[in-house]
């Protein structure tokens, strides 16, 4: 795997992060959670920036957000106990089976 490769799976999971940190900021209501949330936002933005050196922006930008994707809704199914019904998985796993696909294609 390439280092542009690399930098793009940190911005993902990164991206992961951010994402879960919305919610715990409730909003930006609560000081270190927020804080938290734009530190990952931004880290996760600048290494998604130069992942795109080098990868192509579509792949790169559609890998990042299933990466961010993928790892929210798995996360949020895991800790705030959201639906894991066998629609949702299936869905899942054709995102994923989708991302796997641009990775080889690229």
């Amino acid at each position: 795997m390439t280092t542009a490769w690399i930098l793009l799976v940190v911005a993902g999971l990164l991206e992961v992060a951010w994402a879960l940190g919305l919610k715990a900021s409730e909003g930006f209501t609560r000081p270190w959670p927020s804080l938290f949330t734009l530190v990952a936002m931004l880290a996760s933005f600048y290494l998604l920036a130069q992942a795109m050196k080098v990868l192509p922006v579509g792949t790169a930008y559609a890998i990042w957000v299933g990466i961010g994707a993928l790892g929210t809704v798995v996360l949020g199914m895991l800790i705030y106990g959201d639906s894991a019904s066998p629609l949702r998985l299936l869905s899942l796993l054709l995102v994923l089976a989708g991302l796997v696909g641009l990775k080889l294609a690229s």
